[in-house]
């Protein structure tokens, strides 16, 4: 897919992003006030286009050691879900935000730990210097977007929380395991980028 094509796809109306995405039963596990949080999802183009993803370091209290986008909660002083997903893409990987191409977003995501997370799409050229920060990422690497365009990649596993089956997506890497809300943004993601064919089911 070339960079003309990604930029058709990605730019959807906001309109299109409405409806509230979640894991399984993610509402039925939170009886808290939801936490808004907002992530990058940053899609590099280039020779070999890839999504950036990051590994959490494994330090963390929360979701130590997990596969992630660069993001967190939204603070009070962020003047949109936007600002907030490109100030944690500069504090967690150096990103500069004046390299990134923002598309807009994929529905919000409601996790049974309890975050509504907005997922911002955006374009980054390669070869930008970036460098994950000390204590919260401990490796910055990449999706190829011929795995995400692949409707056969990802796979839906089922293990036991709270006392009850869940599913969940999968994305195969050969050294990161991709899943949770990670995996299902992505699944939103490849479902954006083809066309209304290459579906792969719900998430």
């Amino acid at each position: 897919m070339d960079l003309a094509a990604l930029r058709d796809r990605l730019a959807e109306p906001v309109e299109a992003i409405a409806t509230i995405a979640s894991s399984d039963d993610a509402l039925e596990l939170n009886d808290a006030p939801l936490v808004p949080a907002a992530v990058l999802v940053p899609i590099v183009h280039g020779a070999r286009p890839g999504v950036l993803l990051t590994k959490r370091a494994a330090t963390l209290t929360r979701h130590p050691g997990q596969v992630a986008f660069p993001g967190g909660r939204i603070e009070p002083g962020d003047a949109s879900v936007e600002a907030a997903a490109l100030r944690e893409a500069h504090e967690e990987i150096g990103l500069p935000p004046n390299q990134v191409e923002v598309f807009g977003r994929l529905p919000d995501y409601v996790t049974g730990t309890g975050f509504r997370i907005a997922p911002v799409l955006a374009l980054l050229p390669e070869g930008l210097d970036l460098a994950p920060s000390d204590g919260e990422v401990d490796d910055i690497f990449y999706l190829s977007l011929d795995v995400l365009l692949d409707p056969a990649a990802p796979a839906r596993r089922s293990a036991f929380y709270r006392g009850r089956s869940r599913e969940f997506w999968v994305w195969p890497h050969p050294q990161h395991y991709i899943w949770g809300a990670t995996a299902a943004i992505l699944v939103h993601l490849a479902h954006r980028l083809r066309s209304q064919g290459g579906r792969i089911g719900a998430a």
